[in-house]
């Protein structure tokens, strides 16, 4: 991945203030924890109860998807992080990973710079999966350019590029950028 020069995102506020888009480091560990758990709270009784968990995502699964190579990026306020979202290449695509804004600063266009940061970003084809019940989720994607593909692709997809187990390949759902969706005509 090649840096691109820090980027601004919205303030937490009403002010107008800059914030940054920044990599986010080993110093970050615990607020991209933070922000991961409280940002899925908006998946509580909307995935399959089974798929839920309290921590969401515990420190030793998060450690072990930055040791897969998940690289988070963050965008700050302050010197606070209000959302991060992760970027992971595998094989030939890139995959978009653990998207989430601090619950009080959703909805100011924070998950939008963070996509588009990191879609400038990739070098190759962008892919992303999350919940099919997570509808708002999935139509940020669409807003954003991404389209969903077929359940028989979407389940290739998740086997071939994600290690999750098959109760959330039968629950998720793959989006794909415009790279990837010319690549395959």
């Amino acid at each position: 991945m090649t840096p691109l020069p820090v980027t601004e995102c919205p303030a937490s506020g009403t002010e107008k203030r800059v914030s940054s888009i920044r990599r986010c480091g080993e110093l970050d560990f615990e607020p991209i924890w933070a922000i991961v758990n409280d940002g899925a709270q908006a998946y509580r009784g909307i995935i399959p109860a089974d798929r839920w968990a309290t921590p969401y995502m515990s420190k030793d699964k998060l450690r072990h998807e930055i040791d897969d190579g998940v690289v988070f990026w963050g965008c700050e306020d302050g010197g606070e992080l209000l959302g991060v979202m992760g970027l992971q290449q595998v094989r030939d695509v890139m995959l978009i990973r653990h998207a989430y804004v601090r619950t009080e600063s959703q909805k100011r266009g924070i998950g939008g710079r963070l996509l588009s940061h990191l879609q400038a970003l990739a070098s190759g084809p962008l892919l992303v999966g999350t919940w099919a019940d997570a509808v708002w989720a999935i139509r940020f994607y669409e807003r954003n350019g991404f389209e969903m593909v077929s359940k028989t692709e979407k389940e290739r997809l998740l086997r071939q590029y994600w290690t999750i187990p098959e109760r959330q390949v039968e629950t998720s759902v793959v989006l794909a950028d415009r790279k990837w969706l010319e690549s395959q005509s």
